[in-house]
C-alpha cells in the first residue's frame, strides 16, 4: 500500500494511505509550523543573499553607468543610474588622448616580472622555513611576519634614500631611482622583501608543511640533492599554490601606487596612476569640462571610473583563467598549523 509520510525531525511520522484526500496531504505538508519555519528561513536566506549581492555589485554598476553618461545626462537631474544618452566618448578620450597604452605595457611588464620572481623566491624561502632546521629560524620567520604588520609608509623615506644612494658592503652604485630600469623592484623581489612577500612566504610555508617528509626522503635515497628534490618533486606538487601566489602578486602590483610612485621616474615610465593626472589636461576633456562647468567634478569622476574599469578588465581575465587553480591553492594553504 502506498503511503504518504510527513517529514518531521525526531517525531513520529504521520502516514496516510491512498484514501487520504489531497487537502489532508497538502495541510500536513505545507500548513504546519515546520513548513512555515522552512519557508521563513528560505525567505531570509534569499533576502540576505540579495542584500550581499547588492552591496558587492552596486559600486561596479554605478561606475559602469557613470562612465557611459554624456554631459546631457549629468546636467539632467532626472538621470540617476541609467543614462539617457549613453556614449563611449569618455573611453575614447582616455584611449586616444592619454598614455594609456604605454601605461598598460609598463604595468604589464612590471607585474609579470615581479609576479614570476616573487613566486620563485618565496617558494624557495617558504620551503626552507618548512622543511629545514637552522639557527635563528624562529627569529627570521618572526621578521617575515613583521613585514605583514609594519605599514610600508613608515619605511618610505628610508627606502627611497637607500636606493638614491645605493651601496653593497660600502661599494657605491649611485642613484638607482633616476635611471630606474626596474632595478629597485628587482632587488626587492629577489631579496624576498618586496610588497606582500611576507604573506607569500607564510602561505607557501603552510603549504609545504603539509607535504609528507617521506617523499623527500625517498628522493634523497635515490641520490637526489636538495635542489633537485625541490624542482623535481616539490614544485610539480605545489603548482596550484605557486599560481595562487603569482595571481596575488600580479594583482597587487597591477594596482600598486605606492612603489611605482616612489621608485620610478615619471619622465621614463608611465603607470595607471599617471593616467588619472593626465585626464584633466586632455584637450577633449578640457572642452567638456568648460562646456559643462557646473558638473565638471562629476564628469571628472566619471572619467576616473572609466580608467578604473579599464584597469580592472585584465585582472578579471587573469582571474577567470586562474580561478580553479586559485581556489585549490587557497584551500591547501592551511593544511597544517
Amino acid at each position: 500500500m502506498d503511503t504518504f509520510e510527513r517529514p518531521t525531525y525526531g517525531r513520529k511520522k504521520v502516514k496516510f494511505d491512498d484514501s487520504a484526500s489531497r487537502w489532508t496531504r497538502f495541510r500536513y505538508k505545507y500548513l504546519t509550523a515546520f513548513a512555515l519555519k522552512k519557508f521563513l528561513l528560505a525567505i531570509f536566506r534569499y533576502a540576505f543573499l540579495i542584500g550581499i549581492s547588492y552591496v558587492i555589485l552596486f559600486p561596479y554598476y554605478s561606475k559602469v553607468s557613470s562612465s557611459l553618461m554624456s554631459g546631457e545626462d549629468f546636467v539632467d537631474i532626472t538621470v540617476k543610474l541609467v543614462p539617457k544618452y549613453a556614449t563611449l566618448d569618455t573611453y575614447k578620450i582616455i584611449l586616444k588622448e592619454t598614455d594609456f597604452y604605454a601605461a598598460l605595457k609598463n604595468t604589464a611588464i612590471l607585474s609579470l616580472f615581479c609576479g614570476l620572481i616573487q613566486m620563485i623566491i618565496c617558494s624557495l624561502v617558504g620551503y626552507g622555513f618548512s622543511k629545514f632546521k637552522f639557527k635563528g629560524k624562529g627569529f627570521l620567520f618572526m621578521c617575515v611576519i613583521l613585514t605583514l604588520i609594519i605599514p610600508h609608509k613608515t619605511l618610505q623615506s628610508t627606502m627611497k634614500l637607500h636606493f638614491q644612494d645605493f651601496n653593497i658592503w660600502g661599494i657605491p652604485f649611485g642613484n638607482l631611482i633616476t635611471p630606474s630600469y626596474h632595478i629597485p623592484m628587482a632587488l626587492m623581489s629577489l631579496g624576498g622583501i618586496a610588497y606582500r612577500n611576507g604573506l607569500y612566504i607564510f602561505m607557501l610555508r603552510q603549504f609545504y608543511k603539509g607535504v609528507p617528509d617521506e617523499l623527500e626522503e625517498a628522493a634523497y635515497v635515490d641520490g637526489a640533492g636538495v635542489m633537485k628534490t625541490f624542482w623535481k618533486i616539490i614544485v610539480p606538487m605545489s603548482v596550484p599554490m605557486m599560481v595562487t601566489v603569482f595571481i596575488f602578486s600580479f594583482s597587487w602590483q597591477w594596482t600598486d601606487r605606492f612603489y611605482t610612485k616612489m621608485l620610478y621616474n615619471k619622465n621614463q615610465y608611465v603607470f595607471f596612476q599617471d593616467i588619472l593626472d593626465q585626464i584633466p589636461r586632455a584637450e577633449s576633456a578640457e572642452k567638456l569640462f568648460t562646456q559643462y562647468s557646473s558638473v565638471s567634478s562629476q564628469y571628472l569622476a566619471a572619467m576616473q571610473n572609466a580608467v578604473g574599469l579599464l584597469v580592472l578588465i585584465p585582472l578579471l581575465i587573469v582571474f577567470l583563467f586562474g580561478q580553479k587553480t586559485l581556489v585549490q591553492g587557497i584551500e591547501r594553504t592551511g593544511v597544517t598549523g
